[in-house]
């Protein structure tokens, strides 16, 4: 009979904690096509997750102002304002890890985030600092999700079973990732569906 896993990994944007730059960029041009445009255009994903990988902020400003000098200004607002594009918690998420946390679960993470902008959310969210054995960021360890390397830095430093894991992750290629590795991978769509998939594994909640 196969163990069931004990141990839960948690992402944290979108899952722990809500993120999204069209809160910050809603306020800074008048239509959303501008907004989709800066987004898709100007600063794109990749850029950011670039900063996720531990590029300094300073680096990454100068590169895309130097491409669009006229976006300068929202370029900077980026870093300089990134808590408007966090609204809050994810108030359904973290009582569940409150759960698990009291019910004596062994609770880890793993989260694609620079290096400064994770400890401003640990200051905002006390959570993120009190309830992990450990927290791997992508920006320490130059590492990004969904590579398979930075679930094996979780997997060796704390020597884990990937068996005796569950991941849960908003992004279905991080789910993937992690599943590839023997990890039981959970896509995140509500708190509501998180519970019940945590139910159907045996952990109560």
């Amino acid at each position: 009979m196969t163990k069931a896993p004990q141990i839960v990994v948690f992402d944290i944007g979108n899952v722990l904690i809500n993120w999204d730059p069209r809160l910050l960029y809603r306020k800074l041009f008048a239509t959303e096509a501008e907004v989709d445009h800066f987004l898709t255009t100007i600063c794109p994903p990749e850029w950011n997750l670039e900063q996720d990988r531990g590029r300094e902020w300073r680096v990454a400003e100068e590169l895309l102002i130097a491409k669009h000098p006229a976006y300068a200004e929202p370029i900077r607002a980026w870093r300089a304002r990134w808590h408007e594009m966090v609204p809050g918690a994810i108030d359904g998420t973290v009582e569940i890890l409150k759960q698990l946390k009291q019910s004596g679960v062994p609770l880890y993470a793993i989260t694609n985030f620079a290096s400064d902008t994770f400890k401003e959310a640990q200051a905002r969210f006390p959570f993120l600092a009190t309830s992990f054995i450990d927290i791997v960021i992508s920006g320490q360890e130059k590492l990004i999700k969904p590579d398979a390397a930075i679930y094996q830095v979780l997997l060796k430093r704390n020597q884990l079973k990937a068996s005796d894991c569950v991941f849960i992750d908003d992004s279905p290629k991080n789910v993937a990732a992690a599943n590839a590795l023997g990890i039981t991978g959970l896509l995140f769509e509500s708190p509501e569906k998180f519970r019940a998939d945590l139910s159907a594994l045996g952990f109560r909640v």
